[in-house]
């Protein structure tokens, strides 16, 4: 286990453009004189424009579930560094996240990823302008270790905190390289853990428009390829072999629920594949074992499709209803390509045709990237968090 340790020394003062050098000239006992004051003033505003030239560098970091990451972007988009320690061979085989161990992990990746992060971005201490970190939605045992890494740095740093909300922050992984974001724009984030659509009219204020009721999209991925003895993590393994599938083979149901919901439900398609592999009720007998490679890839290739299916639809849904010009996909779900193609067909045949932004593959799942490029923003309107910040289970 590391202990982040700093020297009480090395903590440096409150500068011109402090709250508490403003404080001390707003104070009825200061005693500068008017020409000291406005000296000081014109240093004050002499600094304040070398911030605005300056770039704004955040250390984001990330431990909501199972990747320990921290990364260092600079004004939102430039990355100067990313470093991710996974833990999917720690979770493999128990098919799906332990908490405590993920905890643990985190305990002993935290310190070297955010060391590493700050080397790799070529900054010091004093380069950096704010730490953020997402402390909401997630694993409390394993969001702490980063709120509490996150904690310490702000107060022996001295540098502000920014809370971010990891749902939120996938977004900004589809928008890192655009420049003209033409809104308003409906954003869909897909992974193990959320699926979730939103009206986006800005960064600091996603409207959720619909989510999930019970099992997210990326969670199915993963037990339906438990179902079919299919490695962890279950979407790229089914989309590997889904390839070689008839994604018609099988009519699996498509869970739309109410005719203008914007809600998911995916438990339900979960439990067609358990069904057709193993009987009615689970009573015949367990046919996977038995199945030829063709029929376990046209089970994937089928599941695979009414999931995207549900997923496009729905998008489309959210787009009509807000009338979209833009649409944003994120999520570790996202990296899915015929996700991405059925998406980019969706937008291409909607008149006017929409523009889709999807996520880079290497930033579609969990990262710190996201977290500071969010954290940017939030640091532009000054919304800090202080040191009694905690970590949510849950974003509502």
């Amino acid at each position: 286990m590391h202990t982040l340790v700093a020297n009480i020394d090395n903590i440096p003062n409150y500068d011109i453009k402090s709250k508490r050098t403003q404080d001390v000239f707003a104070s009825p006992k200061c005693t500068l004189s008017p020409s000291r004051l406005t000296g000081l003033v014109c240093l004050a505003n002499i600094a304040l424009v070398q911030t605005k030239e300056k770039s704004i560098n955040i250390l984001g970091i990330e431990t909501s579930c199972d990747e320990t990451a921290a990364a260092v972007v600079a004004d939102g988009r430039i990355v100067k560094s990313s470093v991710i320690a996974s833990q999917t061979k720690l979770h493999e085989k128990y098919g799906g996240v332990v908490p405590e161990i993920a905890s643990r992990a985190h305990i002993e990746k935290i310190y070297p990823v955010i060391t590493e992060a700050i080397e790799q971005a070529n900054v010091s201490k004093d380069d950096i302008d704010a730490i953020a970190v997402a402390n909401q939605p997630g694993l409390t045992v394993a969001l702490i270790v980063g709120v509490t890494a996150a904690k310490t740095l702000a107060l022996t740093w001295d540098k502000p905190l920014l809370a971010i909300n990891h749902l939120h922050a996938h977004l900004q992984s589809a928008m890192l390289a655009e420049a003209d974001l033409q809104l308003p724009a409906v954003a869909l984030i897909v992974s193990g853990g959320h699926t979730c659509l939103y009206d986006y009219h800005s960064p600091l204020e996603p409207k959720l428009l619909g989510s999930t009721i019970d099992d997210a999209a990326g969670e199915a991925f993963d037990k339906v390829a438990n179902i079919l003895k299919l490695p962890y993590p279950g979407g790229p393994a089914i989309e590997k072999i889904a390839k070689n599938g008839n994604p018609d083979a099988i009519k699996f149901p498509r869970s739309m629920l109410a005719p203008d919901s914007l809600d998911f439900s995916f438990s339900g398609i979960k439990t067609a594949v358990l069904y057709y592999c193993r009987g009615q009720d689970m009573k015949g007998e367990n046919k996977v074992d038995s199945m030829s490679a063709k029929q376990i890839a046209d089970i994937a290739a089928s599941f695979q499709a009414a999931v995207v299916d549900v997923l496009v639809k729905k998008t489309q849904r959210a787009v009509e209803k807000i009338n979209a010009k833009t649409v944003l996909l994120g999520g570790g779900v996202a990296a899915n390509t015929q996700l991405r193609t059925a998406l980019q067909n969706m937008c291409d045949s909607t008149m006017p045709a929409k523009k889709l932004l999807v996520a880079p593959k290497q930033y579609c799942t969990d990262n710190a990237v996201m977290v500071a490029s969010l954290a940017y923003h939030k640091f532009k309107a000054g919304l800090f968090a202080d040191l009694t910040l905690e970590p949510k289970a849950s974003s509502k």
